[in-house]
This record gives C-alpha cells, sequence and structure tokens, in this order.
C-alpha cells in the first residue's frame, strides 16, 4: 500500500506572512486521508516547522547539497534541513536539471544525502516537449529514474515525482492515457530496481495540477499523489486537491 502524498512546492516565493496558510490547512483537514507537505524557500523552514506544529501539514524543503558540510557557500546540507524540522526534501526539479546543470548522478547524491539524514527526497523526474513529441518520454524517464534513485530505497525512504517539464505552470498536461502510461512504467521499473518494496514507493505527478483536474488525475491507477506548483501557495486552491486525493 502506498503512502498518498499532497506535496506543495512553493518555488521562490512565500513571505513570513504567507505562513499563516498552514494554519488554515491544519484547521480545514484534522485527519485528512492524505499526507500533506509544503516545501517553501529555505529561509522559511524552521518558522514553517514551527507554525505547523503537531498539525497534519508537514514542512520539506526545495533542494539541498550532497556533501555534509564544507566550502559550499550560498548551499544548504540535508541534515541542515532535519536539524530544523524538514521532514522531506525536493531534489532533480527539472528546473535544477535545466537552469544548473545538475545530472542524474548529482540527483542520485543528493538523494542519497538526504536519506543518510533522514529525510525522504522526492526525486523529480520527466521529459521535455521534444523529447515527448519524439516518441522519446519512455526513455527519458527510464533513464532518469535509474540513474537518480538510491538502490538501496524502499517505499519509506523515497517519493518519485513525474513532472513532464512542459506542463509545469504551463496549464497544459498530458492525457490521461500519457500519465497512466508513465506511473505504470515506472511502477514496474521501481519493482525490478527496488524487489517488492518498489510497489510502495509513493508515485506522484505533477505538472499544472489544479482543483478542477486533480480527481481525474488522482483516479488513474499508480498516481499516489501530487506535487503540486502555483496552485499551492493558497490554501483556497490547495485545499480542494488534498480534498480530492483524501476521497480518491
Amino acid at each position: 500500500m502506498q503512502r498518498k502524498l499532497a506535496a506543495g512546492n512553493w518555488k521562490m516565493n512565500g513571505t513570513v506572512a504567507d505562513l499563516s496558510m498552514i494554519d488554515t490547512l491544519n484547521s480545514g483537514h484534522p485527519t485528512p486521508g492524505c499526507d500533506i507537505l509544503l516545501c517553501p524557500p529555505a529561509h522559511l523552514v524552521s518558522q514553517a516547522v514551527a507554525q505547523a506544529g503537531t498539525g497534519a501539514v508537514q514542512i520539506g524543503a526545495q533542494n539541498c547539497h550532497a556533501a555534509e558540510s564544507g566550502a559550499y557557500t550560498g548551499d544548504i546540507s540535508a541534515r541542515m534541513l532535519a536539524e530544523v524540522g524538514a521532514r522531506y526534501v525536493i531534489v532533480g526539479h527539472s528546473e535544477r536539471r535545466e537552469g544548473y546543470g545538475e545530472t542524474d548522478a548529482d540527483v542520485h547524491a543528493k538523494a542519497a544525502a538526504a536519506q543518510a539524514a533522514g529525510l525522504i527526497p522526492i526525486v523529480c523526474i520527466g521529459e521535455s516537449l521534444t523529447q515527448r513529441e519524439a516518441g522519446e518520454a519512455l526513455a527519458v524517464i527510464r533513464a532518469q529514474l535509474a540513474g537518480s534513485v538510491p538502490n538501496d530505497s524502499t517505499g519509506e525512504t523515497l517519493v518519485v515525482a513525474y513532472e513532464p517539464i512542459w506542463a509545469i505552470g504551463t496549464g497544459k498536461i498530458p492525457t490521461m492515457d500519457e500519465i497512466a502510461e508513465v506511473h505504470h512504467t515506472l511502477r514496474a521499473d521501481l519493482i525490478d530496481a527496488l524487489g517488492q518494496t518498489g510497489i510502495t514507493v509513493p508515485l506522484l505527478y505533477g505538472g499544472s495540477v489544479k482543483p478542477g483536474n486533480a480527481a481525474g488525475i488522482f483516479a488513474l491507477e499508480h498516481v499516489n499523489g501530487a506535487l503540486v506548483g502555483g496552485a499551492s501557495l493558497t490554501a483556497q486552491d490547495f485545499s480542494p486537491i488534498i480534498e480530492a486525493l483524501s476521497d480518491s
């Protein structure tokens, strides 16, 4: 049985005042049928953890360095994030892969560092529109999965998020059949790589997930939740997604 996870990625958005959203989510979802996660910018993680308290909302981060410490000005380690109460960390987001040149090997190292620090990495994979149109989508995401996921991962120490690059923030999403095909392939590959524990790794879909399309996406086999961008910035938009996942 996979855990269901509604994860929000605030990216480079959010202020201290915006953390009041956590109170709204905690009061609106006291006993949710899924896990709830918000990943604010690094400077808000510690205060977000304090704001969340013992409510349903958990807090994660958006990136970490693979090293435990060292001369890496401007970076933050998984151990540091864990120390202030983060539970998860996003690694391998396409914006990091494309904008910062992160490779599968880099993502693998970050995911392993996160697990060593007691964090759960959300490993992101996804194809570009050019790759999708060329019929290369499955080959691309399978290679990213194989290169990015530590081979001692379990359903308790790993989350995988499929985010087609061309759907992120664009309002476009793949067809339901395309999402289902990718998630079925990812599940099979996880089982091949990790054995039966691969059945329990949560698989999220990300890319223009909104209240209006969430229920349809969550009805698909092997979709165990969502990694949500813009729609996670307000409780008004994120709450219906949480409800749709809880009801799925």
